[in-house]
This record gives structure tokens, C-alpha cells and sequence, in this order.
């Protein structure tokens, strides 16, 4: 159903916006990390491995694995001598004051005193980082994970940087990775940070069954956060459990009855179910419980795709007229009115819909183009004409651009700017091939007597959309070629379709003429004739 996945891709784009930039996880500045680190080394502290040479360069999920450690040869984790503490203050002082070339002496100092030891790798790969050397710190954080293989600082902090470097499936296996380790270790708020990295790269992969997984899991850690409830509806919903979000959308309105969001999203999930419905009877519901006149309008927008959706384009008018009234500087209101009102043939009222829409948002390619192909179904093909050139200006996505360039070519056309349209058309043609920019190309042509490329543009506007009017006049555009056989093909195919076309039946005895078959030719002409073609009757003489 088209709704339903236009419904789906809005929720997509609000989890995504849910997943910032992840940050280094700095646990070892904590009392109970550093007990934990400077406790590692102990007698009962089994034997590890570094990975094997050659493969530290760079930061990798397999540095760890229980492949490469087996190939590597096995290091005993080394404590502290008192002297080394003392220089791991002084070296975790350095860094939080933030003089990160000292801190990063100090650092390859104990590295090089007890290289054995976890603690000064991992203070020295945040330093690295924090000094925007990557691979330096990824280096430093594949030391600590091997010497430290239990801990999920490792692998977490080495998904800061595959994220950073744009390797998301890398981020993700280590994010799972330390999401799996991190069990009593890390604090709540720790927990919650490796989560939200995790919960980010799953967003990016579209895995929602596996983010509603992780979402839940967050929602354990902190069950009031009315945000996380809202994040999880949606992921179940995308996995295509929207029904088994509906009891976390009706809790969270119970919590929190004003949310909007939650109340478009309970919205999505009926009509998702086939219940467009109780859909609107849900929005409806929902609009004496928002605070706001935005609220109230994106509420009213929504039952307005919806109404148009089922078929009711006139309550769906009435219902963006209404979100306009509730948001009276809400440039989507507009818009979507202007849009509704084309759909209806109301061309007046998206005019004036329309020029709210540019007036609040004078910057949007969109709406400006969109006016002009009101402006150009109104016949003003001096105004379409620049502010479709207006829309050219102001970056528009492709889609736009190629609206505004065949509103430019056809209102070219009908001001008898023939080589303006064509140059505009094609460039439409090129960037989104259309029947109707092929048609219009093609009469373009046949206007500037060019009777071949005429031919090919109409022949594909058929090819795409074979109507009568594309084909009558690729009848005529190859009969100007002198492409007589073809011609007559063509036209013969559209009166047997519709006996009634007296146009095609004058182009079928022309075409005939012209081959010399009189008697055919006659007998064609006469029906055009007698279906009222003045020149069928005029070539008759």
C-alpha cells in the first residue's frame, strides 16, 4: 500500500535523526575502572594474547578473535609498580586538563616502562584520539582489548572510530561486541552510551527487528524516558509489529497525552493494519489533547493524506484549509492545501495556497515551482515561465528540477520560444523521463519544422505512455519525415481503436495519398469528413 510505505519512510528519518555522533567512552577515568584496570595482573588473571604483527595497524572487530589470538603468541598481563600509579595520575591529570602532548609523554612513557599493562594503552588511545590520530589510537585500543579482552571499553571505543571513518559495519559488530561484555561492568549511563552507539548503526542498517531488541534493552535502564518508549514504538512498527506497538503507544499517551508524535504514529500503525478508519478516529481524538496550534496542524495534515488516501479529496481540502488556520505561518499548510486543490482542478485556490506557501518560504525550490505549474495550467505563461526560473535558482533536488525546466519548456512553447523549450525539455527528459516532457519535446520540434527529432521525442512519449493524443502526432510527425508506411501504421492502430477519431482518419488518407493508394486514401478521408474535419473535406475537392 503506497501510504503505508510513505508512512514508514517518515518513521525511518525520525530514528535516524535519534543516532548523533558517538564519543569516546573515557571509563577509565572512573574510580571503578581504574580499580578494575590497575587490578588486572593479579596472580589469578589468565594469560592473553596480542595480536599477531602485522595485523595493529588499523582498527578491526577481528583483532580479537579468537583466530588471530591463537595465532599470537601469549603475553602475561603485567600490574603497576607503585612509581608506574603514580605516573598514571600524573598522566590522567594531564589529559583531563587537557595538555594532551604531555599527557601523551607520560603515557608512552609507562607504555614503554610495563607494556603489558592495560591502563597507559588505553589512557594514551583517548589521547590519540582526542589529538585526531585515529589510527594511533585504534593501534592503542586493540593493545588494551587484547590485554584486556573482558572489558567493552575496547571494542567500544574502537566503534567510535570505525564510525567516525564511515566503516558502519564494522561499528556495529564491535558495538555489539562491547554491548555484550559491558554486563556488571558499566554503570547505567555507560550502559546507555554503548547502546545508543549500537542502537545508531542498526538504524543506519535498517535492521529494526534487531534495534527494537536494543531499544528495549535502553528502556530498562531508564524506564521514564518517554523518548525511548516513542523510539521503540517506531522500531516495532518498522519490523512489522505494529500492533505489538500499539500497548507502548497507548502507555505513552497515557503518560504523556499532549505528544503529537505518538498520536501520528498510533495514526500510521492503523493504517498500516488496514484501518484507515479508526486511523482518523484516532487523530480526531487526539486533537483537544495538544497545547499547540502546530501541533493541531500536523495533526489536521495528517488526516488530510489520509482522507485523500480513501478517496474524500474535498474533506481533505477542508482539512489543510484548517491546519492553515490553526498555523497561519506553516508553509507546509499551504503547500499541501495548494497541492489538494490541484488535485480537485480548484486551479484558483492552489494559486493562492500556493503563493502563501512561497511568501512564508521564499527559499524553497519546491513551492516555487509547484506555483509554477499552477500558474502554467492557468494559462500565465509569462509568470510560469520565471518563476520557474526562480525554482532554478535556489538549488532544487532533481525531482524539482526537472518540474521546473518542463514548466520553463512548455511555457517557452506557447510563446513560440521553440528553441528555449526544447533546450529546457530535454534537460527535463534527461533527468526524468516523462510522456508528457516527450510530448511536449516532440511538438517543440515539429513547431521548429526539425520533423525527425519531432519523430523520435513523440515516438518515445508512446513508448512510455501510448495515448491517442502522443500517437496522433507521431503519426503527423512521421508523415512530415516522409515516413508514409509508418505513419499509416500508427494511424491505422488508433481508428480501429476509436473509429470516431476524425483527425487520425484525415493523417491515414494523407498517408495513404502519399503512397499513392487513392482509393484507400479517399475512403479514409471520407470518414474524417464525415466526421466533421474541415481539411479532410477540403482535400476531398
Amino acid at each position: 500500500m503506497t501510504y503505508t510505505r510513505t508512512v514508514l519512510l517518515g518513521l525511518t528519518l525520525a530514528l535516524v535523526s535519534q543516532g548523533a555522533a558517538q564519543t569516546m567512552l573515557e571509563t577509565a577515568t572512573t574510580i571503578g575502572v581504574q580499580n578494575t584496570l590497575q587490578s588486572i595482573g593479579t596472580p589469578t588473571m589468565p594469560k592473553v594474547n596480542l595480536p599477531a604483527p602485522g595485523t595493529t595497524g588499523a582498527a578491526s572487530p577481528t583483532a580479537t578473535t579468537p583466530a588471530t589470538a591463537a595465532a599470537a603468541p601469549t603475553v602475561t598481563v603485567t600490574p603497576l609498580t607503585a612509581d608506574q600509579q603514580v605516573l598514571l595520575g600524573q598522566a590522567r591529570a594531564a589529559y583531563q586538563a587537557g595538555t594532551l602532548p604531555e599527557a601523551r609523554r607520560l603515557y608512552e612513557t609507562l607504555v614503554t616502562q610495563n607494556y603489558t599493562n592495560p591502563a597507559p594503552h588505553f589512557g594514551l588511545a583517548l589521547t590519540l584520539f582526542a589529538q585526531n590520530d585515529d589510527k594511533g589510537a585504534a593501534f592503542e585500543l586493540q593493545q588494551f582489548a587484547a590485554l584486556a579482552p573482558d572489558r567493552f571499553e575496547g571494542p567500544y571505543n574502537l566503534g567510535v572510530i570505525a564510525t567516525r571513518a564511515g566503516r558502519h559495519d564494522e561499528a556495529l559488530t564491535l558495538y555489539a561486541q562491547a554491548a555484550g561484555l559491558m554486563k556488571d561492568q558499566a554503570g547505567p549511563a555507560a550502559q546507555r552510551q554503548v547502546l545508543e552507539a549500537l542502537a545508531a548503526e542498526q538504524t543506519r542498517k535498517a535492521d529494526f527487528a534487531a534495534l527494537s531488541t536494543t531499544l528495549a534493552a535502553i528502556s530498562v535502564i531508564d524506564p521514564q524516558d518517554l523518548d525511548v518508549q516513542y523510539r521503540l514504538a517506531q522500531a516495532r512498527t518498522l519490523s512489522g509489529q505494529g500492533a505489538a506497538a500499539l500497548p507502548g503507544v497507548y502507555a505513552l499517551l497515557q503518560s504523556a497525552p499532549d505528544r503529537v508524535d505518538a498520536a501520528l504514529l498510533l495514526a500510521d500503525i492503523y493504517v498500516a493494519q488496514g484501518l484507515p478508519e479508526r486511523a482518523l478516529r484516532e487523530l480526531d481524538a487526539a486533537g483537544p489533547r495538544v497545547k499547540t496550534g502546530d501541533d493541531r496542524a500536523a495533526l489536521l495534515l495528517r488526516r488530510a493524506d489520509l482522507l485523500a488516501q480513501t478517496g474524500d479529496t474535498r474533506a481533505a481540502v477542508f482539512a489543510a484549509q484548517a491546519a492553515t488556520r490553526e498555523a497561519p505561518k506553516n508553509a507546509v499548510a499551504y503547500a499541501r492545501e495548494g497541492e489538494l486543490r490541484a488535485a480537485r482542478g480548484d486551479r484558483p485556490g492552489a494559486l493562492t495556497a500556493y503563493l502563501n506557501a512561497v511568501k512564508l518560504a521564499p527559499q524553497s525550490a519546491a513551492y516555487r515551482a509547484a506555483l509554477a505549474g499552477v500558474r502554467l495550467t492557468l494559462g500565465d505563461n509569462v509568470q510560469a515561465q520565471a518563476d520557474a526560473a526562480r525554482a532554478l535558482t535556489l538549488r532544487p533536488d532533481d525531482a524539482t528540477l526537472a518540474r521546473a525546466l518542463f514548466v520553463q519548456g512548455v511555457a517557452a512553447y506557447r510563446r513560440g520560444q521553440y528553441a528555449q523549450a526544447r533546450a529546457a525539455l530535454t534537460s527535463s527528459q534527461t533527468r526524468a523521463p516523462s510522456a508528457d516532457t516527450a510530448l511536449w519535446l516532440g511538438l517543440s520540434a515539429y513547431a521548429a519544422r526539425d520533423y525527425a527529432a519531432a519523430a523520435s521525442a513523440l515516438a518515445e512519449s508512446v513508448k512510455l505512455n501510448p495515448t491517442p493524443t502522443a500517437r496522433v502526432n507521431l503519426g503527423s510527425a512521421l508523415l512530415a519525415s516522409a515516413r508514409y508506411a509508418e505513419a499509416e501504421a500508427v494511424l491505422r492502430g488508433l481508428v480501429s481503436e476509436n473509429p470516431r477519431n476524425a483527425e487520425a482518419w484525415y493523417l491515414l488518407g494523407l498517408s495513404q495519398r502519399a503512397q499513392t493508394r487513392e482509393t484507400d486514401a479517399r475512403t479514409s478521408l471520407k470518414a474524417a469528413a464525415a466526421l466533421g474535419n474541415a481539411r479532410a473535406q477540403e482535400a476531398l475537392k
